[in-house]
C-alpha cells in the first residue's frame, strides 16, 4: 500500500507540474495534456526502477534483518516477502512503460502534425522557431516531409527507448511461470538482460527530447501576455522571441544508488564464491535424495535459513538455493538434494550417488556456497507456545528447527521462553521393511519441546 501510494502520489503531483508549470505553457500548445502524461510516468517508472534491484540483494536484506529496528516483529516477516514485491515492482515499470511509450509516440506524432502547412496560429509560429539565427528550437521535428520513424532511430532518445522496451518485453515473457517451469535456464540468462535495460536507461534522457522555456527567457518573455500577441514577437519589447532548452536527464539519480549497491552485492557473491568448501561426508538415500555435510570459514547459520550452491564443474553461471537441514550448534551445515531436474541430476551424477558407490573426497567435485540467507523459523523461540506445521517440503526447514531446539533443551545453562510446542507433521513416507506408503501425523495438543524433539526424531529416516 505504502509503494502504491507513493507511485500515485509522484504520478498525480508531476502530471500538475507539467501541466501548469509557465515554463512548458508553449510546449503544451503544441503537445496538449500527453506531455504530462509522458512526464508523470517517466517519474514512476524511474522511482519503481530504482526499487526493482533492492529485493533482489539478499546481503542487504540479510543486513536489515539483522538491525534492531527489524530483528523481530511483522516488518521482518515482510522481508521474507522480497520476490513477490520485486515482483510487484515489474508490474509497476511494465504499466508506467506502456503509458509512457503511448504518450510519446501520440507526442511524435503532433509535433509532425505541427509542421503541416494547414496549421495555424500559435502552433505554426512556434514550430517554426530555430529557423533563423539566434533562436532555438522547439520542435525536433524540423519538417512535415520527415520521416518520423527514421527520425525516431536517429536520436539518442529513441534508439535507447526502443532497447529499453525490448529488454523490458524479453524479461517480463521470459519470467513467466510457464518459462520457469519448461526451462528455468532460459529465464535465469535473458534476466541479466537488465545490464542494457539500466545503461539505456540512464543515457535515455539525454537526448533532451521535452524541450521547455529556460529560466532567462521567462524573465524576459512574459508568456501570460505574448501567448496572445504572437504576430508582435520581436516588435515587442515584452516578447522577444523566447528560447528553448531540453530538460536535463534525471534516471541516472535515480538508479545510482541501487546499482551501487546491486554492484557491491555481486561482489560479495563473488568473494564467496572464492572461499573454499569442504565437502566432509556425503550420504546417498533412496528416491535420489543426496544429502552433503559442508564446511566454511566464518559460517553462521540460523534455523530455516537456506543456502545456494554452484557446481562449477556442471554450470559456471547457475546458482540454485536449497534448505540447510544442520542445527546452528553443529559444526558443518547440511543439505538434502533430491534428483528432480536437470541441474540436480547432473550433480547426483558427479558425486555418483545413483550407485550408491560415492567417490573419494578428493575426487569430489568442488562446490561454492554463497549465503546463509533468510531467518523466518527464529520466531518459534520468542513465544511459550509456538505451533509448527509441516508438510512436503516445509519438512526441511522443520528438521533443522528440531535439531536446533534439541540441542538447547540439552544445554542445562539455556534458558527457553519456548516451554511447550505443538507440532503438526503430515508427512508421507515409504516404510522400508515393507514397502507401503504411510503416513506419521503429530498431535496438535502441546507438549513438552523436547517430548516434540524425541516424537520427531522417533520418525524412520
Amino acid at each position: 500500500l505504502s509503494w502504491l501510494g507513493v507511485n500515485l502520489y509522484l504520478f498525480i503531483d508531476t502530471f500538475c507540474w507539467y501541466e501548469e508549470e509557465e515554463s512548458f505553457l508553449y510546449t503544451r500548445v503544441i503537445l496538449g495534456s500527453t506531455l504530462a502524461w509522458a512526464r508523470a510516468s517517466a517519474v514512476c517508472l524511474n522511482f519503481n526502477c530504482m526499487l526493482i534491484l533492492l529485493p533482489i540483494s539478499r546481503n542487504l536484506i540479510s543486513f536489515i534483518r539483522g538491525t534492531s529496528i527489524c530483528c523481530r516483529g511483522p516488518w521482518r516477516r515482510q522481508l521474507d516477502k522480497n520476490l513477490k514485491f520485486h515482483k510487484l515492482v515489474a508490474y509497476g515499470i511494465a504499466v508506467n512503460a506502456t503509458i509512457h511509450i503511448v504518450a510519446h509516440v501520440c507526442n511524435l506524432e503532433r509535433y509532425h502534425a505541427s509542421q503541416s502547412a494547414e496549421v495555424e496560429g500559435l502552433p505554426a509560429v512556434l514550430s517554426k522557431l530555430g529557423n533563423t539565427a539566434n533562436e532555438s528550437y522547439l520542435n525536433p521535428i524540423r519538417t512535415f516531409h520527415t520521416n518520423t520513424t527514421a527520425e525516431l532511430l536517429t536520436t539518442i532518445a529513441g534508439v535507447t527507448g526502443l532497447m529499453i522496451s525490448l529488454a523490458l518485453i524479453l524479461i517480463m515473457t521470459s519470467s513467466t511461470e510457464f518459462i520457469r517451469q519448461v526451462s528455468y535456464e532460459l529465464f535465469w540468462y535473458t534476466h541479466h538482460v537488465f545490464i542494457i535495460f539500466f545503461i539505456s536507461l540512464a543515457i535515455h534522457g539525454a537526448g533532451r527530447i521535452v524541450r521547455g522555456q529556460t529560466p532567462e527567457s521567462l524573465l524576459l518573455h512574459n508568456v501570460t501576455f505574448c501567448r496572445d500577441h504572437y504576430a508582435e514577437w520581436q516588435t515587442v519589447a515584452q516578447c522577444p522571441v523566447p528560447q528553448f532548452s531540453g530538460k536535463e536527464p534525471s534516471a541516472w539519480k535515480w538508479v545510482l544508488g541501487p546499482v551501487v549497491l546491486y554492484a557491491c552485492e555481486r561482489i560479495i557473491r563473488f568473494w564467496r564464491f572464492q572461499q573454499e568448501v569442504v565437502i566432509t561426508k556425503v550420504v546417498s538415500h533412496p528416491s535420489g535424495v543426496l544429502e552433503l555435510h559442508l564446511k566454511k570459514r566464518n559460517f553462521k547459520m540460523a534455523p530455516g535459513q537456506y543456502i545456494l550452491i554452484q557446481c562449477p564443474s556442471i554450470s559456471s553461471l547457475e546458482w540454485h538455493p536449497f534448505t540447510l537441514t544442520s542445527a546452528p550448534q553443529e559444526d558443518f551445515f547440511s543439505v538434502h538434494i533430491r534428483a528432480a531436474g536437470d541441474w540436480t541430476e547432473a550433480l547426483c551424477k558427479a558425486f555418483e550417488a545413483e550407485g550408491h558407490a560415492l567417490k573419494e573426497p578428493w575426487r569430489l567435485p568442488r562446490l561454492a556456497v554463497d549465503g546463509p540467507f533468510g531467518a523466518a523459523l527464529t520466531d518459534v523461540f520468542h513465544y511459550p507456545v509456538s505451533v509448527c506445521i509441516a508438510a512436503g517440503i516445509g519438512v526441511t526447514p522443520f528438521a533443522a528447527l528440531l535439531k536446533s531446539l534439541w540441542y538447547k533443551c540439552c544445554e542445562s545453562h539455556t534458558q527457553l521462553k519456548l516451554s511447550k510446542m505443538s507440532n503438526i507433521l503430515n508427512l508421507p513416507i515409504r516404510n522400508l521393511k515393507h514397502g507401503e506408503p504411510i503416513n506419521i501425523k503429530g498431535s496438535l495438543n502441546p507438549v513438552p519441546c523436547c517430548a516434540a524433539v524425541r516424537r520427531f526424531s522417533s520418525i524412520p529416516q
